[in-house]
């Protein structure tokens, strides 16, 4: 059981991690990664999509289709493809560190 709880934790980290690095990337503060509603509201202008976005996020079913939408975008805000943009939907704790720490630059205008 401990095993577990240590894995759990280090993927948490991982991704905490890999997420402040690209919110960072973008010109977003960092620790909003750490903020629950909130990191949604900064991926979402990462990806260049409007705030709104955070009501159908609400929605059972249609929510999947908004995070598979927001992730290929968001891959795309830093010159990645469709499919990086699937595994970050799919497998975040994979390519968000992927994307926080690889060479990827954000292509657009700092986030304010």
């Amino acid at each position: 059981m401990a095993g577990v709880i240590i894995l759990c934790l280090a993927v948490i980290v991982l991704m905490i991690a890999g997420m402040w690095t690209t919110f960072t990337k973008a010109g977003a503060p960092g620790w909003a990664a750490i903020v629950p509603i909130y990191n949604l509201w900064v991926v979402l202008k990462i990806a260049r999509q409007e705030g709104w976005m955070i009501l159908l996020c609400l929605i059972p079913l249609v929510n999947s289709f908004v995070g598979i939408y927001v992730s290929i975008e968001l891959g795309k805000a830093f010159g990645k493809t469709a499919g990086y943009g699937w595994g970050l939907a799919l497998l975040p704790f994979i390519f968000y560190p992927m994307l926080g720490f690889g060479e990827s630059q954000y292509q657009h205008p700092p986030v304010q």
